[in-house]
């Protein structure tokens, strides 16, 4: 089809909101993922909405639990004024340590996640 663009789309190329660094969780409108490679804010970054990644989390959380991003692209267990990011592929205590999560990619259904 000549006007496809991304079969999946689950690689693709977003504005940053802020400088980002490779690996780094990000928020970028209803997208979450991981970047590709750093760029600079109004750069366009390479964001994978599929896949796992070990990433740093504070707090407690279970497997297959919910982890949120924060409005400065940092991931929580808390819900209270965060945005859902993934979920969990192993559980973790208390504290700030890396956690294998897969983000949720694109969210479709904004009124239930508000």
């Amino acid at each position: 089809m000549k006007n496809q663009r991304y079969t999946h789309n689950k690689h693709i190329a977003l504005t940053a909101l802020a400088d980002v660094t490779s690996g780094q969780p990000v928020k970028i409108g209803q997208y979450v993922g991981v970047t590709v490679t750093a760029a600079k804010a109004g750069e366009k970054v390479t964001v994978w909405l599929d896949g796992s990644y070990d990433v740093p989390v504070t707090g407690a959380v279970a497997e297959a639990g919910i982890v949120y991003i924060k409005g400065d692209n940092t991931l929580t267990a808390t819900a209270s004024g965060n945005y859902p990011f993934g979920v969990a592929n192993a559980a973790k205590g208390t504290g700030t340590a890396p956690l294998e999560v897969a983000p949720f990619g694109k969210i479709t259904n904004t009124a239930a996640l508000a």
